[in-house]
């Protein structure tokens, strides 16, 4: 009887999961603006009212996506703010958000290509805070050329981990060439393997 009970506790839960991994299948293939409640219903077999259960909006669903990016980044700024210097600030906020995008290459692809989640997202300051810190930390003198250079950082490292033609890449090889570059463009050590 146990066991039942645990199985039955579970079956929201996975059915949630569900529902969001196809939520981003079909964010991935129309567009977050494209999709509609009743398509992620419609695929799952599943009535809106099913859908409605777990979420009441697409951006409702959009936040549940992206939730576990939004709290390993706030842990990775945490971490990098608490580093004595800017330069370890600036190689651990690089470090971490590396790692951040390697692990997550679709919901990068998806934040930076899809303008309707870029939209969607504007209306979360704690996102915006997000995207905005990053840069902050790793722009070292926090000069016109250290912005440009973190901001070239940044988005260097988001379009070629998300880039479709570096998907065969082994996420361990990205991961270095990425940190490898990102230290060059910031001016900071290049660590020896």
């Amino acid at each position: 009887m146990r066991a039942a009970t645990h199985a039955d506790s579970r079956g929201p839960e996975r059915t949630r999961q569900r529902l969001l991994d196809e939520a981003c299948r079909l964010f991935a293939m129309h567009s977050f603006a494209g999709t509609s409640l009743q398509m992620i219903a419609d695929t799952l077999g599943v009535t809106k009212a099913a859908v409605y259960h777990h979420f009441k909006t697409r951006d409702d669903i959009l936040t549940a996506v992206i939730q576990p990016a939004i709290e390993e980044m706030h842990a990775i700024i945490t971490a990098a703010e608490a580093q004595r210097t800017p330069s370890a600030r600036a190689d651990a906020m690089l470090s971490g958000l590396v790692d951040l995008t390697v692990k997550h290459r679709g919901l990068i692809a998806m934040i930076g290509t899809d303008p309707g989640v870029t939209s969607a997202l504007q209306s979360h300051p704690d996102v915006v805070e997000l995207f905005r810190r990053p840069g902050e930390l790793m722009a070292l003198d926090g000069s016109a050329e250290a912005e440009i250079n973190a901001t070239l950082a940044l988005a260097g490292i988001a379009t070629t981990a998300s880039s479709p033609v570096m998907q065969h890449h082994d996420a361990d090889v990205l991961r270095r060439c990425l940190l490898s570059a990102g230290r060059r463009i910031l001016g900071l050590r290049t660590r020896r393997p």
